[in-house]
């Protein structure tokens, strides 16, 4: 299972590779607010939920966290500083690699408020969540300049 994260990690890498910085924040797709560079903010906020706080237990706020407007900032990306984005999603994913690397077995569970979520579990939804994600970042890429592919 984890091969098959790192895989979905791996092409979401690939699909950012080349790009400058303008086209890492395109929303390419109108009328969506989706960029390349959101994609990356938004996985690593979704690795941190999920295996540091939920499944390791810590406390570990957003990255990106709410405006004034009380919005997530993850997919504001017009002002991001891109290398500092990415480094935080690559620092997390190690950390999560880490978590996993230690536990016992896929029945290690974590809680998230009163619900209880298996190690299991955890990996199967974020496989899906970045393969939809990936599923987004193939559009956006190919609007942006033609490259297509896993």
């Amino acid at each position: 299972m984890t091969s098959v994260l790192q895989w979905q990690r791996d092409t979401l890498m690939m699909k950012c590779a080349g790009l400058s910085e303008q086209q890492l924040r395109m929303r390419a797709v109108a009328p969506s607010g989706l960029s390349l560079l959101g994609l990356v903010r938004h996985l690593a906020e979704v690795e941190r939920g999920w295996f540091r706080n939920v499944l390791a237990g810590e406390d570990i706020r957003g990255y990106f966290p709410k405006n004034e407007a009380g919005e997530w900032t993850e997919f504001h990306v017009e002002d991001a500083d891109v290398a500092a984005s990415f480094s935080i999603w690559e620092e997390t994913c190690e950390r999560s690699r880490t978590i996993v690397d230690a536990a016992e077995s896929l029945d290690v569970t974590g809680k998230f408020g009163d619900q209880t979520y298996s190690l299991h579990y955890i990996l199967t939804h974020m496989i899906e969540e970045y393969a939809r994600h990936n599923g987004h970042a193939d559009l956006l890429r190919e609007a942006i300049d033609g490259a297509t592919g896993e």
